[in-house]
């Protein structure tokens, strides 16, 4: 039997491999199960460092398997009747292994460092140079996002701010900045499609920033469990026109004013 299982251990590279080329090659039974659309130019960038980072990880893991088999196929104790071998290790060996992986984490630091300061750096400017003002601001809280936009005054923090749970709008092929903040626990603001996630730490004010190149509706997911409401902490992110996106935010905004006072009397509750 022991070499049944070395054959069985065989099958995990084999299996896990194929499972990837399917998926990877969007073929029936596997559809949609890879990486969602990309809508973000800087997206790119981040599926060039993810594709680099599987295939390199990925050859080391075939690698690393095979030769485990090797060692339990030669070496099966019902098949090999030479006698253990006792050895002390090779300190040449051992710093070739220790070198290797270091040099090669070094190598993916340095390669991934201007595509780290573009998405947590360099934050969008105005033509004068001053930074770019948040288009909203999104606080996470058990179970929902709270989005708040600046209202005429296109100030955030005044009484004219629009509010909405878990309904993003932004316009289409612009520099959009988002202030984040949690109101209780960790969350993970994430948007799949802009390849866009970022911790939501109690207590920090935070930004970040994207430019979406197609209109559409897309997910807003929570990525860090953040308790047994978790699953359901999702919300919808609507790209859309410059146009449609004014229409939009001024809707939101007669509307808020219309709900504030009572029909009978029209005094605020």
């Amino acid at each position: 039997m022991g070499r049944f299982w070395s054959l069985l251990f065989l099958t995990v590279p084999i299996v896990g491999v194929g499972i990837f080329v399917w998926a990877m090659a969007d073929l029936p039974g596997m559809k949609g199960h890879w990486l969602p659309e990309n809508i973000n130019p800087q997206g790119e960038i981040i599926d060039s460092l993810f594709m680099f980072i599987l295939y390199l990880t990925g050859a080391i893991f075939v690698a690393t398997s095979l030769v485990l088999f090797w060692f339990l196929w030669k070496y099966d104790a019902s098949r090999c009747a030479e006698p253990v071998k006792y050895m002390h290790g090779s300190h040449t060996l051992e710093v070739v292994w220790s070198i290797l992986p270091a040099a090669t984490l070094l190598f993916i630091a340095i390669y991934q460092m201007n595509a780290w300061a573009d998405a947590k750096m360099r934050r969008p400017t105005l033509p004068d140079g001053s930074l770019r003002p948040p288009l909203a601001e999104v606080t996470g809280r058990q179970f929902e996002w709270r989005i708040r936009y600046a209202g005429k005054d296109g100030i955030l923090g005044n009484e004219d701010d629009v509010s909405i749970a878990n309904d993003l709008h932004v316009p289409a092929n612009e520099e959009v900045v988002l202030k984040i903040k949690s109101q209780d626990v960790l969350h993970s603001f994430f948007l799949p499609n802009l390849r866009l996630k970022q911790d939501v730490v109690p207590g920090m004010k935070q930004h970040v920033w994207f430019k979406a190149n197609r209109t559409g509706v897309f997910d807003i997911v929570c990525a860090e469990l953040c308790g047994w409401g978790h699953y359901k902490m999702r919300g919808r992110l609507t790209v859309e026109s410059r146009d449609d996106f004014n229409r939009w935010l001024d809707l939101q905004s007669r509307e808020q004013n219309r709900a504030e006072f009572t029909p009978t009397t029209g005094e605020a509750e």
